[in-house]
């Protein structure tokens, strides 16, 4: 996944639960402008902790995948994400 689509994934799932930006913001602790920097991939100095913590606060976690093939899908993969 690239940077820029976790924070689209995050913007998706804040809306599925009818979250505003300011209210999930204020459950993690950052501000407003940082969470919508984040959904918008302006990712910047964004620690780890706190792509962690905004998950958490969603329902989600990080998980490690491995990288098959260099980061290039094979043909049967592409159709799967």
């Amino acid at each position: 996944m690239k940077l820029y689509e976790i924070g689209q994934r995050i913007k998706a799932l804040r809306e599925d639960k009818n979250l505003t930006q300011e209210a999930l913001a204020q459950k993690c602790g950052i501000s407003r402008v940082t969470l919508g920097k984040i959904e918008r991939g302006e990712m910047g100095n964004t620690t780890v902790k706190t792509l962690d913590l905004i998950l958490f606060t969603l329902g989600f976690e990080i998980a490690l995948k491995q990288n098959v093939g260099f980061g290039l899908p094979a043909l049967d993969e592409l159709g799967q994400e």
